[in-house]
Parts: structure tokens; C-alpha cells; sequence
């Protein structure tokens, strides 16, 4: 019987790393996933998004190197922009590790991956019990990006996912910050470069 926890999806490599729970607005307009947005938006079905480690996002993105470990991303909302490109906004669902990648003809890369186990709501603890007042000013100064978004400011993997979205780290640590299992480590993980930004040490 197969693992229920392996599937199979379309891949996006993309230059940015999606988080669960977090929002990812896109512009689409190579034919491969202007194929790929439409048979997910019919069959309400996900794709992943993978930080790209090597390689073009476009064009060339087919062969593009990536890191195995990506988020699922489920389409909340399309728009045709005024020059014609279709528009969406995608919302992270979990984490996956990709095992292996096939190719269509079309350059759509598909992928087999390993579901990875949803994450648990933790409690904050009280060392970072400031952040989550000070997430939601943040949030509500981001505007329209976060409106539709749920929020759970008391959860320590959903408030540690949202601050490596807006804290300006590298894509690296982004990616070593999705990959991180325990949601206390990754608050750790962010703790000096937050200290640093409120301090004004960094923009």
C-alpha cells in the first residue's frame, strides 16, 4: 500500500522561500504554468514551491537546482492585471521534502515528495511573548498581502514563520529557517536579527 504522506505535484521553483500559512502573490506568464495555475485552480489541488539554489527562475527554470525541502502552496485568489498577465495569490499549506523529479514536455517540472508532518501548535513561551503585539502591528501595516491570512499570534510555529517572511534575512536563512523542525529554535534562530532591526542597527 503506498505512503499516504508521498505524492505527486507541480513544481515552482521560485527565488523566494513560502512558508505555511504565509501569503505568496505571483505573476504568471509562461505557458507551463499558466497550464499549471489552471489545473490547480480546477481541480483545487496544490503545487510546491521550492527555493531555486542554482539556475534562472524563468526560462531556464526547468533545470534549475533547488533545495529539497519546499512548501505546498494552494491557490486563494486570481486577478487579470491591466497588462494582461494573469495574476494569483497562493497560501502556504505545509512542509515537503522532495525525492524526485520528472520532466514534461512542456518543462513543467512534476514532482514525488514526502509530505512532512504538520506542524503542532506550540505555545509562545514567555521570553518572546512581546513579539506576537509586535507581529500584529507589523501585519496590519503590510496591509492588503496579510488581510486574508488566519492568524494564531499564541502559536510559536505560526508567529516564527511569519517574522522569517518579513525580517530582511538571506533566502539561505529563510531556508534553514523552514527547514528547522522545533519552533522555539527558530525563534531563537531569529532573536538577534530582530534585536538588531528594533535597535535600528538594520533597515
Amino acid at each position: 500500500m503506498p505512503d499516504a504522506s508521498e505524492t505527486r505535484v507541480p513544481l515552482f521553483p521560485l527565488s523566494t522561500v513560502l512558508f505555511p500559512g504565509g501569503p505568496l502573490p505571483l505573476r504568471i506568464f509562461e505557458a507551463r504554468y499558466l497550464d499549471m495555475v489552471s489545473r490547480c485552480m480546477k481541480e483545487e489541488t496544490e503545487f510546491g514551491v521550492l527555493l531555486i539554489a542554482e539556475g534562472p527562475e524563468v526560462a531556464g527554470a526547468a533545470s534549475a537546482q533547488t533545495f529539497a525541502v519546499g512548501t505546498l502552496a494552494r491557490i486563494t485568489d486570481w486577478y487579470q492585471g491591466t497588462d494582461g498577465l494573469l495574476g494569483i495569490t497562493a497560501t502556504g499549506t505545509s512542509r515537503f521534502r522532495l525525492q524526485a523529479v520528472d520532466q514534461q514536455a512542456d518543462g513543467l517540472n512534476l514532482g514525488e515528495i514526502e509530505r512532512l508532518p504538520t506542524d503542532e501548535k506550540v505555545p509562545v513561551p514567555e521570553e518572546f511573548a512581546g513579539w506576537s503585539a509586535l507581529l500584529e502591528a507589523v501585519l496590519d501595516d503590510l496591509g492588503k498581502l496579510y488581510e486574508g491570512i488566519e492568524r494564531d499570534y499564541q502559536d510559536a510555529n505560526w508567529l516564527g514563520y511569519r517574522f522569517a517572511e518579513i525580517l530582511p534575512l538571506e533566502m539561505e536563512a529563510r531556508q534553514a529557517c523552514l527547514e528547522m523542525n522545533d519552533p522555539i529554535e527558530r525563534l531563537k534562530f531569529l532573536q538577534p536579527l530582530l534585536r538588531q532591526v528594533r535597535e535600528g542597527q538594520i533597515q
